[in-house]
Order: C-alpha cells, then sequence, then structure tokens
C-alpha cells in the first residue's frame, strides 16, 4: 500500500510525526462533534467512488502525502494510485492522484486534503519562480519563520520543494541578533561578545546590520558566522560585497520580491531571505473530481 513518505520530495524531509500532527488537527477542526453531516445524511454507507485529484494550474506540487494521510486517516479501505509525488513540476489539467473507496470518507476528506494541497503547491510554486529569476547564480533563496502558525515544518518543506532552501526553523536552532538585540545589549561589539560567549561550538552565529559602517564593525570583531544586510540597495550590497571579501556570509534581506531576486543575486550576496515565499503565496488551484 502506498504511504505518505513515499510521496515525499526525496531531496527534503518532512517528519512522519508532523504530517500526523497536521492532518488530526485540520480534521478535528472540520470533522467537529457530529462529523460529515451531509455525507452521513446522502450517501449510503455501503456506496464505493473514484476520484481524481487535478492540477487546474501549472506549477510544483507539494503536500500529497498530507493529503494521502487525511485519506487513510478517515478509511483504511481508500486506495490511492499517484501519478507523481511532491517537488513534480504539473501542467494545468494533469492528473495528480487517482482514489477509490468508501464515498462517504473520500467527501470529508475531500476539503482538507485540497487545503494541504492547495496551500503547499502555492508556496512551492512561489519559491520555484524566485529560484528560477536567480539561474545562473550561487546565490540561494531562503524562506524566513513568517510562517502560519503550527504549519512551519510543512510549509518549510514545501519551499525545499520548490528548490529553495531553509532559513531557522526557530528560535532554538541557530544566533540571529537583530537590530532590538544590539539596541538593548549596547552595541554591535557588545551584543557579540555575549553572544560568542554563550554559543556551544557548533551553533551559528548571525547579526543583522543597516549601514556599512556596522557591516565594518562586525568584521573587525572576528566573532560572527554570517551577516545580514537589511533593506540596502544595490549599490549598498555590492560594497557590502566588495567589503566583507569573502569572510564572512551574506545575506539579503527586506524588499526581496520576484521583481528584484534577479538584481539582488547578481550582487553577488550568498543568500537571500523572503519573507513572502510563506506569508503571501496565493493558494494553487487544484480539485477532487468524482468519476462517473
Amino acid at each position: 500500500m502506498i504511504t505518505p513518505t513515499s510521496l515525499l520530495n526525496p531531496d527534503a524531509f518532512l517528519s512522519p510525526l508532523a504530517i500526523d500532527a497536521a492532518v488530526q488537527r485540520a480534521l478535528d477542526e472540520d470533522l467537529g462533534c457530529a462529523g460529515d453531516i451531509t455525507s452521513l445524511a446522502t450517501i449510503p454507507e455501503a456506496t464505493r467512488a473514484q476520484a481524481i485529484l487535478v492540477a487546474r494550474q501549472s506549477g510544483v506540487i507539494a503536500g500529497l502525502p498530507l493529503a494521502l494521510a487525511t485519506l487513510q486517516r478517515l478509511s483504511s479501505d481508500i486506495e490511492v494510485r499517484a501519478h507523481v509525488r511532491d517537488a513534480a513540476r504539473v501542467a494545468r489539467g494533469q492528473q495528480v492522484l487517482t482514489i477509490s473507496g468508501p464515498a462517504r470518507a473520500i467527501l470529508t476528506a475531500e476539503r482538507t486534503a485540497l487545503n494541504f494541497v492547495g496551500r503547499l503547491s502555492g508556496v512551492a510554486t512561489l519559491t520555484a519562480d524566485y529560484v528560477a529569476r536567480t539561474e545562473g547564480t550561487r546565490m540561494r533563496i531562503c524562506c524566513t519563520r513568517k510562517t502560519t502558525p503550527g504549519l512551519r515544518a510543512l510549509e518549510k518543506y514545501a519551499v525545499r520543494c520548490g528548490g529553495g532552501f531553509n532559513h531557522r526553523f526557530g528560535l532554538d536552532d541557530a544566533i540571529l541578533i537583530k537590530d532590538n538585540h544590539i539596541a538593548v545589549a549596547g552595541g554591535v561589539g557588545a551584543v557579540l561578545e555575549r553572544a560568542r560567549s554563550h554559543a556551544g561550538h557548533l551553533v551559528k552565529i548571525e547579526i543583522e546590520v543597516d549601514t556599512l559602517a556596522q557591516l565594518r564593525e562586525v568584521l573587525a570583531t572576528g566573532m560572527a558566522d554570517a551577516v545580514l544586510l537589511d533593506n540596502m540597495d544595490l549599490a549598498t550590497l555590492r560594497e557590502a560585497v566588495r567589503i566583507n571579501e569573502g569572510r564572512l556570509k551574506l545575506e539579503a534581506s527586506g524588499g526581496v520580491t520576484q521583481d528584484s531576486i534577479a538584481a539582488i543575486a547578481a550582487t553577488g550576496v550568498d543568500y537571500a531571505s523572503a519573507g513572502a515565499l510563506t506569508h503571501s503565496a496565493p493558494n494553487f488551484d487544484c480539485a477532487l473530481d468524482i468519476e462517473a
């Protein structure tokens, strides 16, 4: 039997525990206390059906493991044939999954399954567009922590499906010193000294700077691993790359859009982070069609 993990992007990790937890939350939200009263009232229990999950636009698919887990959670008698797996490019009208089994279960799972695929494919498709606009450069496109509460692991996985890379997953996996940390701690040197004395030997330290003067100060300390160049124009980004001379990893952030990403990549920075990948991705249009 096909399993959710067999539909995952082979080049990205998503915990089966995260899949199970997300599906359970979504079904609890949709089923409430009484269940799908429409299907219970109108569809005889023994009725079987076949349905096709179809892409109604072209793009990059993601979220199929969650759609499958949703269906399988509602009935062990569901059979699914996958025509693609996550991270595949699909054309408008392309069949993605063929589903057969108890009609009630298929109809009850429909919206939850489509919500997962629509949301995550939207993130993957937008990310793929950003990546395509930087082709030929070495810069990597990264997401941020501007994710839907409770869905971060899923949305960051979708970014990987689109060819992007992940920044921090949370506050606990790297030190990122922002402007407010600098202000409270008393300056660039002071905040970096405190961070370096606290960090374990495997913990990276990145610090945000607004000016080239701050960048020079960071470089002089020798205590950072990466620098986030916040809201700098293209000329300033190019100068930052020149000043850095390859010593630290440089990340552009702020004003990173589909229109600006190619020019940002051309400045020579190592990374660009865009919150839009997760907070502004349009929903991917897909549908579940019952076959007569």
